[in-house]
């Protein structure tokens, strides 16, 4: 039967996410590897409230088709919000809800991506948005990203090598999965070169919020001058992932198709969810709920900094994130950060965590790993990196070169 599907089904290996599900969902293992928020931390007593008062307020109207942009009200929310809280000024009619970011980048890489066109990622990056563009069989260029985000420098010679580049994607506030956030002198050359050379951004900030040190960057959205950034966010890292709900903020003539785009694949998302958002953001200060969440994840990123500085060799170099969910580590050359966690890490100390490989568009990078900490306690994150690095000591690395020195 498989010979029945399409090239672009039995291509796209999915096999890396299936991966984390499972190793997270073992009781056995301490998982660092999925991205996943402390569920303690859900206002679950105030989301039911929430439903109950939105089915009440709106009766039985709740229930029926509506706008495949989504519920005005939440969308002006939304579009205050990015004002406030990116410095972008937008209006209500710029802003569609969606399920979750995941449909997000795959509106716009249905949007924009035809079989072999060309785009840029990030090295490494978010492997979800991989999986949704490998989808589309674009040609990806990759650039590396150290400690003050994208290397510029880099992206300058590939547009200009490449002409013929028509995304680009990145994650610019506390990157998945390395933490590292770009500097606003490089948001501003970004902008430029997509000027320059006709190309669309994607900017993905779902953990824009999430800052536990350091002050805020306007979005790369701020510094738009064409119309071409597009910008990305859920309720997911700041509320609760069941919800399914994020949004896009586009200019007036993209987001014309990627409303039809959204119309032709699940015609809205749910009303209820909306509705029932809405009415948790007419209730509640969700600045305040940001701030309790985002001081239990400064404990938890500071416990695993000190465990990590206490228990991992000096030849192995990791992230310091500001805010976020992910620690990115870098292994020495020669060492297969899969192989290890398969081999070793997995079967004798019982931890997972994410392989470089799945996370670079090329497959090629492979001596370095995610590690998330949101999701655990401090004790668990303190065991579990002990033990992984009892794994590390041992063996045989030599000085890696440092991969996340500034390149502007």
């Amino acid at each position: 039967m498989k010979k029945l599907f399409a090239n672009r089904v039995l291509n796209n290996d999915t096999s890396d996410l299936d991966e984390i599900f499972k190793n997270s969902a073992n009781p056995e293992n301490i998982s660092f590897a999925g991205g996943f928020p402390d569920q303690h931390l859900f206002p679950d007593n105030d989301l039911k409230q929430a439903y109950r008062d939105a089915i009440e307020h709106d009766g039985q109207g709740i229930f029926q088709y509506s706008s495949t942009q989504g519920l005005l009200a939440l969308r002006q929310k939304i579009a205050d919000r990015m004002l406030t809280h990116a410095d972008v000024q937008v209006s209500a009619d710029n802003v569609m809800m969606t399920q979750g970011g995941q449909q997000a980048i795959d509106l716009v890489a249905k949007l924009l991506l035809n079989h072999g066109d060309a785009m840029v990622v990030e090295g490494p990056t978010y492997m979800g948005a991989l999986a949704a563009f490998d989808t589309y069989e674009p040609t990806y260029y990759e650039i590396p990203v150290d400690d003050n985000g994208m290397n510029i420098r880099q992206l300058r010679k590939t547009l200009k090598a490449h002409p013929e580049i028509k995304l680009i994607y990145t994650i610019p506030d506390f990157h998945n999965p390395t933490g590292t956030t770009m500097s606003a002198k490089r948001r501003q050359a970004l902008v430029s070169l997509a000027n320059q050379y006709d190309v669309i951004i994607l900017e993905d900030s779902p953990y824009r919020d999430l800052r536990y040190s350091g002050q805020n960057i306007p979005a790369i959205k701020h510094y738009d001058t064409e119309g071409r950034v597009i910008f990305i966010s859920s309720f997911s890292k700041i509320l609760s992932p069941a919800l399914r709900t994020g949004w896009i903020v586009a200019d007036d003539t993209i987001m014309h198709e990627l409303i039809g785009l959204k119309s032709a694949i699940d015609v809205q998302s749910p009303n209820v969810t909306l509705a029932a958002i809405n009415s948790y953001l007419d209730s509640h200060d969700i600045d305040e709920h940001i701030a309790t969440i985002s001081a239990s994840y400064q404990i938890k990123r500071d416990a695993m900094l000190t465990a990590l500085d206490q228990y991992f060799p000096q030849n192995v170099h990791y992230t310091r994130p500001n805010g976020g969910f992910f620690i990115w580590v870098t292994l020495p050359e020669g060492v297969d950060a899969k192989d290890l966690l398969n081999d070793v890490v997995l079967p004798q100390a019982h931890v997972a965590y994410v392989p470089a490989a799945c996370q670079f568009a090329s497959r090629k990078v492979k001596n370095g790993f995610r590690l998330n900490f949101t999701n655990l306690d401090t004790a668990t994150i303190t065991e579990g990196i002990e033990r992984l690095g009892h794994i590390l000591q041992p063996a045989p690395m030599i000085v890696p070169a440092t991969s996340f020195a500034p390149q502007f």
